[in-house]
């Protein structure tokens, strides 16, 4: 395991070499989550590229820091986690909150960033009402309480059938995360908005949306690549919130078509 002291937390990552000349592929993955979601992605990209994965603060491994928390602050930690490795010039991939956090590394440290996917995520996510609310309810029940309504927006009713033990292990995984640190990123999450910041991207970017996804639903995405200029917009069937999880051999054949194309026209 990997760590490093950026900011004043200690963040858990994974850095998967490859030769010097290979692009870099940073994955930041989705609120109530870790980078181990990430796994049936990047073992379809060991090799071709070298690849930075992490927890944010008050989630996995990480530290759980001051809460609430800023996605300038979740911004600043990716920042300093890319500068600390000598990464510039990355291909990075967010996924929901992570979709925001790549979003603002572009907008303030666009050194940093070759190109952009934005996967299930958008310019803005909910509502200030819908994510008080919902950090009420975890500050006063738990993220266990509110568990299975958020899984209903993250995997298609294929994937949480009773038999699927992976569906048993993702469950634990939302429900097992710090609930500081969960309410301090709903709290970046609420007040983040990117609408003016996605109109001024000015690097190749890919927009991805699981067709079922209930969280950033495909019209809402489809919104998001409108804004940004020449921005392509792919749709992963038979996917919810999270098609790493659900479709990661669909999700990997869309993302690597587009990092060919971001390659060839350098």
């Amino acid at each position: 395991m990997q760590f490093a002291h950026i900011n004043d937390v200690t963040l858990h990552y994974q850095i998967i070499g490859a030769a010097n000349d290979k692009p870099v592929l940073v994955f930041a993955n989705s609120l109530g989550t870790d980078f181990r979601i990430w796994r049936d992605v990047i073992v379809r990209f060991a090799g071709d590229f070298a690849i930075v994965l992490y927890d944010k603060r008050g989630h996995g491994l990480s530290d759980i820091g001051d809460v609430p928390y800023s996605m300038d602050l979740h911004v600043s930690d990716l920042a300093g986690l890319l500068d600390l490795l000598s990464v510039k010039q990355a291909i990075i991939c967010g996924l929901s909150v992570g979709g925001l956090i790549a979003q603002g590394l572009y907008a303030t440290r666009p050194d940093l960033v070759r190109a952009l996917i934005l996967c299930d995520t958008a310019h803005k996510i909910g509502t200030v009402e819908s994510w008080d609310s919902r950090i009420a309810t975890v500050e006063q029940d738990g993220i266990g309480s509110i568990a299975d309504g958020i899984l209903e927006k993250w995997f298609t009713p294929a994937f949480r059938r009773p038999e699927n033990s992976a569906y048993r292990g993702y469950r634990n995984m939302l429900a097992r995360q710090p609930v500081t640190g969960y309410t301090g990123t709903c709290a970046a999450i609420r007040d983040a908005d990117f609408t003016e910041a996605a109109k001024r991207i000015a690097v190749p970017t890919l927009c991805i949306v699981g067709d079922q996804d209930g969280s950033t639903p495909p019209d809402l995405v489809l919104s998001t690549a409108k804004l940004i200029p020449g921005a392509r917009y792919e749709v992963i069937r038979d996917a919810g919130h999270i098609p790493c999880v659900e479709q990661p051999e669909a999700l990997t054949a869309v993302l690597r078509a587009f990092i060919d194309i971001v390659l060839s026209e350098e």
